[in-house]
């Protein structure tokens, strides 16, 4: 059974900052690109990062520069580097993984797995 599990979520300042992983169990996802998503109340799922299997990195506008996504294929993991952390970054956040190697978009609908999500507040 595939699962992925977040983890690492929880309450921050302004400014502060949060690691979040993502354990891949089930199979390996060392050559599939895996993606973090987040979601706040009342909005639709929105694309933060994503990393391709061959390690290149994007990331949304509003995170960029603040952010930083990656794995580590040995452990079957993948991270989410959070730093000057705002109250808009408040969202309960999803790790992906899609089907091939490459970039799988922004687009949720792209992704095959998904994580339970683990939930950041960030209060002002």
């Amino acid at each position: 059974q595939v699962q992925l599990v977040e983890s690492g979520g929880g309450l921050v300042q302004a400014g502060g900052s949060l690691r979040l992983s993502c354990a891949a169990s089930g199979r390996t996802f060392s050559r599939n690109a895996m993606g973090w998503f987040r979601q706040a109340p009342g909005k639709e799922r929105e694309f933060v990062a994503a990393i391709s299997g061959g390690g290149s990195t994007y990331y949304a506008d509003s995170v960029k520069g603040r952010f930083t996504i990656s794995r580590d294929n040995a452990k079957n993991t993948a991270y989410l580097q959070m730093n000057s952390l705002k109250p808009e970054d408040t969202a309960v956040y999803y790790c992906a993984a899609g089907a091939t190697t490459y970039y799988s978009g922004s687009n949720p609908g792209a992704y095959d797995y998904w994580g339970q999500g683990t939930q950041v507040t960030v209060s002002s």
